[in-house]
């Protein structure tokens, strides 16, 4: 029997954890890892940037801008389902909470500080305000940035300290997850009940073109009228985008229907992803200069085009996910629970080891390899030190351990608690680049 084969309409009760999306979420952030890298490198602007510029990055880079911050959004909404599914929603908010502000927190005021650091003393240096062999003291920067009195401003504006840079994930998730939990407490059982009017509208082609036609709508509605600015008040484009997908992630998870349904779809969508890919690419490549603005014609078919990227990547990554991402393993279970931690201290790690290394002179080739294997080595290292460190590990994204408890299985075996359950509360950032919408 074809496993392609699409099984009736249905809410069933999968297991604890959907392996796939776990094994999307781990190759989510090593591609994070490697995009950030890149970031130092592409002609946009960043925090710091190596004096190697690689202009052929952008449109290699443009591959993932659309859809990866949408995609970690709707894994954790379908994540926090199984989280929601087992307790109230009052314990739902309370443990989001516990989860998401303690690194949000720490990571405002000691992770994120040296990115800042080390942004603005590059850009005194350019403007030849700051001696470039002589950096002044880290701790008498981080009173200015813990107390807002910093006043570093250019001509693009200023710096407001304290920030979260990459870390506004974890703040629009936790804003996101105490809204279900007040939905769900308002709603009762009724909320999980629209996935089954969703299921329905969303049988066929209908699960590729629907989202498309929402995300266009909203592109058109608000792109243009919001840009993304990641500082939660007033970015109502961004808020439309990702609490969507979030809910879309909650509502469909527990769906074998739309499970199957992107399994269907996965050819067709990889196909349409790859190809609206490189129209939007070439778009922006073409239009990458300031001064270049495109008519106005084009900028609104591109809208579209952007929206058919965004969903049709998506879609094929579910859908092959669903279809072959099928076995656990200890090296999933172990990076299930990593990649927040890898998530909270990787940016730091790159800016701090691309600006001294910028300084060597190395070539592209050996700077590039080398903030790949520090970077990789210190988010280890990170998630090594947090789950060994007890209640000080939720500093770093990390719960302690519970006391196994052996309980005789009706073989005679014991087996301890269950290890590995998907907790997405993660995400990436850059800062915002020219966006052609």
């Amino acid at each position: 029997m074809s496993t392609d084969a699409a099984s009736p309409a249905s809410f069933v009760a999968p297991p604890a954890r959907r392996v796939d999306l776990d094994w999307i979420r781990v190759a989510a952030f090593g591609l994070l890892i490697l995009y950030h890298v890149g970031m130092f490198y592409v002609p946009w602007d960043w925090h710091v940037k190596s004096s190697h510029q690689v202009e052929w990055l952008e449109p290699i880079m443009q591959l993932t801008n659309p859809w990866r911050l949408t995609l970690l959004f709707l894994v954790s909404g379908a994540a926090t389902r199984f989280m929601a599914d087992r307790i109230s929603a009052g314990r739902l908010a309370g443990s989001r909470t516990m989860r998401l502000l303690p690194p949000l927190l720490f990571g405002m005021f000691v992770i994120v500080p040296p990115q800042c650091y080390f942004e603005v003393y590059e850009a005194l240096v350019g403007l030849g305000v700051a001696d470039p062999a002589h950096s002044p003291w880290l701790a008498d920067f981080w009173s200015k940035y813990a107390t807002a009195s910093g006043g570093w401003c250019d001509a693009d504006g200023c710096l407001t300290t304290p920030t979260w840079n990459h870390l506004w994930f974890v703040a629009y998730l936790w804003v996101y997850s105490l809204l279900l939990a007040l939905l769900l407490a308002v709603t009762g059982g009724r909320l999980r009940a629209v996935g089954c009017w969703l299921e329905r509208g969303l049988k066929g082609w209908g699960l590729l073109v629907w989202p498309i036609v929402f995300l266009a709508v909203i592109r058109w509605a608000l792109a243009a009228r919001f840009e993304i600015t990641h500082d939660l008040v007033e970015d109502w484009y961004n808020h439309a985008l990702s609490f969507s997908a979030f809910l879309f992630g909650f509502l469909t998870a527990r769906s074998e229907a739309v499970r199957q349904g992107f399994i269907r779809l996965r050819r067709p969508a990889l196909v349409l992803a790859l190809v609206s890919w490189a129209v939007w690419a070439s778009y922006a490549w073409l239009y990458r200069a300031d001064d270049a603005v495109p008519p106005e014609a084009l900028r609104a078919v591109m809208r579209s085009v952007y929206a058919v990227d965004q969903w049709a990547f998506i879609a094929a990554i579910l859908g092959y996910g669903a279809r072959y991402l099928t076995r656990d393993s200890r090296v999933l279970r172990y990076l299930t629970i990593g990649v927040f931690p890898f998530y909270i201290i990787h940016q730091t790690i790159i800016v701090v080891a691309g600006h001294h290394l910028a300084k060597l002179g190395l070539p592209l080739w050996a700077e590039a390899g080398l903030i790949i294997v520090i970077t990789a080595a210190g988010c280890w290292l990170t998630y090594e030190l947090a789950r060994r460190s007890g209640w000080f590990g939720l500093l770093l994204g990390v719960r302690p351990k519970s006391r196994p408890t052996s309980q005789p299985s009706p073989s005679g075996s014991t087996r301890g608690p269950e290890v590995g359950r998907p907790s997405v509360d993660d995400g990436a950032t850059v800062k915002p680049v020219r966006v052609l919408d």
